[in-house]
């Protein structure tokens, strides 16, 4: 009795102890898990301003900016414009779909909660809707649901999936980047699940509120964090390249001699010379050009 009585008067704060530190570990992890998916969606904010400067740009201007940098490909896979001539420059708002399971869909907000319909109301004319398919030939839909984006007259519509009802789509106005189009049901296949997390379309991640630029050639994602850094770096490359071409229409020669080129620029190297010559004023980095 007296052994069980010391287990008994020991065990009782050992456990006391042991659920005061359970709580706060339990806590933490609550935390860390919060932290991890609470900034997804808050990325810094890409200005109406800017937005303009970067549509300004070709998409292979802003890669070879984001190539500068080091960061990796922003190139959004698949996505290809619906017709010649589509052009889009926006917010991303985004939209995750996961592959149809019955218990998931019956969790899933119905109707105008639908996180499909909620990002449609986040977007506007300085927003492009970015989906991401479970797959290149899912439908990510059509004719009725994207009347609502033409009446909120959206920036444009980016995903790595297809759109049906292309002839309706074509009426409608706004840009529509897609990896195909197809007759088939978006919701035999899956299921619209998040709006406005960090998702990945076309291999690219893709945060809410990064700036999307698309054209012919297709679309990029820059980065919000990095967006006016980007530009800089972009719109500068291309003064350059203005230059090069300029030179090799009037004195015919292998392209190799000043291209391709990444900072810093040597002065003494044929490029550092020829824009010397043309009284540009060259940074070593991040490779900006601006005439004297």
């Amino acid at each position: 009795m007296l052994i069980c009585a010391i287990r008994s008067a020991v065990a009782r704060p050992l456990a006391a102890a042991a659920a005061s530190h359970f709580v706060p570990v339990a806590a933490k992890q609550q935390w860390v898990r919060s932290m991890a998916l609470g900034p997804a969606a808050a990325a810094t904010t890409v200005s109406d301003e800017l937005l303009d400067k970067l549509n300004t740009l070709s998409t292979q201007a802003l890669i070879d900016g984001l190539w500068v940098l080091g960061w990796p490909t922003a190139f959004i896979e698949g996505a290809r414009p619906l017709r010649a001539g589509m052009k889009c420059a926006g917010r991303a708002v985004t939209l995750r779909f996961v592959p149809q399971r019955p218990d998931i869909a019956m969790d899933k907000p119905s109707g105008t909660e639908s996180p499909e319909y909620e990002a449609f109301e986040r977007c506007g004319p300085n927003e492009v809707l970015v989906m991401a398919s479970v797959g290149p030939w899912e439908s990510v839909g059509g004719d009725i649901k994207f009347l609502r984006l033409k009446q909120r007259q959206v920036g444009g519509l980016v995903t790595d999936g297809s759109v049906r009802d292309t002839d309706e789509l074509l009426n409608y106005g706004f840009p529509v980047f897609s990896y195909s189009t197809t007759p088939k049901q978006g919701p035999a296949a899956m299921q619209p699940w998040e709006c406005n997390g960090v998702i990945s379309c076309g291999r690219v991640a893709v945060r809410p509120g990064d700036a999307i630029i698309g054209d012919q050639d297709g679309v990029v994602c820059v980065p919000a964090s990095h967006a006016q850094q980007v530009y800089d770096i972009a719109h500068g490359r291309e003064a350059i390249e203005v230059i090069i071409k300029e030179e090799l229409i009037k004195n015919p020669g292998s392209p190799g001699k000043f291209y391709p080129f990444k900072p810093p620029i040597k002065p003494d190297s044929p490029l550092g010379q020829l824009l010397t010559s043309k009284g540009v004023v060259f940074e070593p980095f991040p490779g900006l050009a601006k005439a004297r």
